[in-house]
Parts: C-alpha cells; sequence; structure tokens
C-alpha cells in the first residue's frame, strides 16, 4: 500500500492523473471517503490521464453513472443514493464494469458484490480543509 499527502485539490488532482496514466481498458477503481473528502476532485484529476479536461467531471449522484469519452471511455460512478444492488444491475452497471472503460466509483461498497475481482482501492481522508491523506491498495 502506497500513502500520500495532497495539500490542495490541484496536488489531489495531479496525483489523480499520475495515478490514471497506469489504468488500462477494463480497469475498476474504487474511491472510498467520506462526504467532502475529495473523491470527485480526485476524479477530475483521473481523467486528465485520458486526454479530458476536469470541468467534463460532475458528481453523478442523481444520474449514478456519467461517461466521459476521452482516449478511452471513463465511466464515472456515484453510487451514493442506490440502496441495493439491484438498482445498479437495472442501470446496466454491470456493462460498464466489464466493458472496454475505465470504471472509477464513489461509493463502490454499496455495489460491492457485483464488482470485478480485481478492482484497485483507494482510500481518501480529509486530514484538513486542504489536506488529504491518499492511500492506493
Amino acid at each position: 500500500m502506497e500513502k500520500i499527502v495532497c495539500c490542495s485539490e490541484q496536488e489531489t488532482m495531479k496525483a489523480a492523473r499520475s495515478f490514471g496514466e497506469g489504468c488500462t481498458s477494463g480497469d475498476t477503481i474504487c474511491l472510498k471517503g467520506e462526504l467532502g473528502a475529495g473523491k470527485t476532485h480526485f476524479v477530475k484529476g483521473f481523467v486528465q490521464a485520458f486526454g479530458l479536461t476536469p470541468d467534463v467531471v460532475t458528481s453523478p449522484t442523481f444520474s449514478i453513472i456519467n461517461e466521459y469519452n476521452g482516449d478511452l471511455p471513463v465511466y464515472h460512478f456515484d453510487c451514493y443514493r442506490l440502496e441495493h444492488v439491484q438498482e445498479a444491475l437495472e442501470i446496466g452497471a454491470e456493462e460498464y464494469l466489464y466493458g472496454d472503460g475505465v470504471s472509477i466509483i464513489e461509493w463502490p461498497e454499496r455495489i460491492e458484490p457485483i464488482l470485478p475481482a480485481d478492482v484497485k482501492w483507494i482510500e481518501i481522508i480529509a486530514i484538513n480543509s486542504t489536506e488529504r491523506q491518499i492511500s492506493f491498495f
């Protein structure tokens, strides 16, 4: 496991972009962290690894899945509002998770039973209003 501390949103985005550069088609990245920890900012940096700008990223809290078409498709899940795994199945989550793009998931514990076996986990912990500890495992 690797841990880093980022002292700003820009540092978080830079770390996420660097991480994203090591991802390939079919990868699933699970982001753990409390509300306000910086998961969406991580995604904003992550998509830059695929030729996208951070401003394409919006929280998919109500739509559950946003698709970003970059060098590879990036599927951004926000499962916060899901109460049952069945809800994810009904919107076709498995097609994304086992498709040709890269999936990055906020609140993955809500759909854990349908996640691929080889997911990459990232935990973001807010140390204070600007610093974040990011653990990659």
